[in-house]
């Protein structure tokens, strides 16, 4: 990227993720299976992989605050909330496109 020094692509880059975690908390009723079947990724994916990358790090992060991070919210309480149980449908459509990661 011409003009664009590591440290603002980092700031562009956080910003962004950033509204994404918004933009998931607003759309509580999307659920994390659609997400899934959509996109190949959730909620729980995004807060896995800011764990992994404060692992790579060295940094002290649990899965219980990088889920904090996202969701605005303990986990278990985003679940008791928003969560709802996944129709047969939705989970044949995940198990056929399942992602590696």
């Amino acid at each position: 990227m011409s003009g664009i020094d590591k440290t603002l692509q980092t700031e562009l880059e956080a910003a962004a993720f950033r509204r994404l975690a918004e933009h998931l908390r607003a759309r509580s009723d999307v659920q994390n299976i659609d997400l899934m079947n959509l996109a190949g990724f959730c909620r729980n994916c995004l807060s896995n992989w800011l764990k992994e990358a404060a692992d790579e790090r060295g940094l002290a992060l649990s899965k219980d605050d990088s889920r904090l991070m996202v969701y605005g919210m303990p986990y278990e309480d985003w679940k008791a909330r928003y969560q709802s149980e996944a129709d047969p449908v939705q989970l044949a459509q995940f198990e056929k496109s399942k992602p590696s990661h």
